[in-house]
């Protein structure tokens, strides 16, 4: 199965994953990543959860849960976004929880996604977005050999300063 490894599955979300959606989503401390500047209301999200279902052809995005294998227990996301099926290119992004980090789940999840996007979806190239200061997400990115294109100057404004966002690509071989 594509999307199962040694370690996690990454699934589709359920309606049980309320919860978990809803604690990622109101964390001030990831709004920054998910370009996120209001709660979410968990009714907003029920309705999001009963809408998933929706092809990526339609939606254009695709979100997953990383899963622990053993236990099931509910790690982090990880995102397909701005898909371009006409240019055969998305773009990618993850989130662990905290509690969760440094365990190689992040890497994993993100090698799944990689071998999904291009042998199921077909898709030509990803891209990733990230802050010049998020050193996890550049080592994990680069890890999975994404290539540094191009840095967008005074991209993201963040308590009040600019940040450097890093483009990031991996064209399929």
């Amino acid at each position: 199965m594509t999307l199962s490894g040694q370690q996690i599955n990454l699934r589709a979300l359920e309606p049980e994953d309320l919860e978990f959606l809803y604690q990622i989503e109101n964390n001030e401390s990831f709004w920054e990543v998910s370009h996120t500047q209001t709660p979410f209301s968990k009714y907003v999200l029920k309705q999001y959860l009963e809408n998933a279902h929706l092809d990526i052809y339609e939606s254009k995005q695709l979100r997953l849960l990383i899963e622990e294998k053993s236990t099931k227990k509910q790690l982090g996301m990880i995102d397909l976004f701005d898909f371009n099926p006409q240019h055969k290119r998305a773009g990618v992004g993850i989130l662990i929880h905290p509690d969760f980090q440094k365990n190689g789940f992040a890497s994993e999840a993100l090698s799944l996604l990689i071998s999904y996007s291009f042998s199921h979806l077909q898709l030509n190239q990803l891209f990733a977005n990230i802050t010049l200061d998020n050193d996890k997400s550049l080592a994990l990115f680069k890890k999975q050999n994404f290539v540094k294109i191009g840095i967008k100057k005074d991209w993201i404004l963040s308590e009040g300063k600019f940040k450097d966002e890093v483009l990031f690509q991996l064209i399929k071989e």
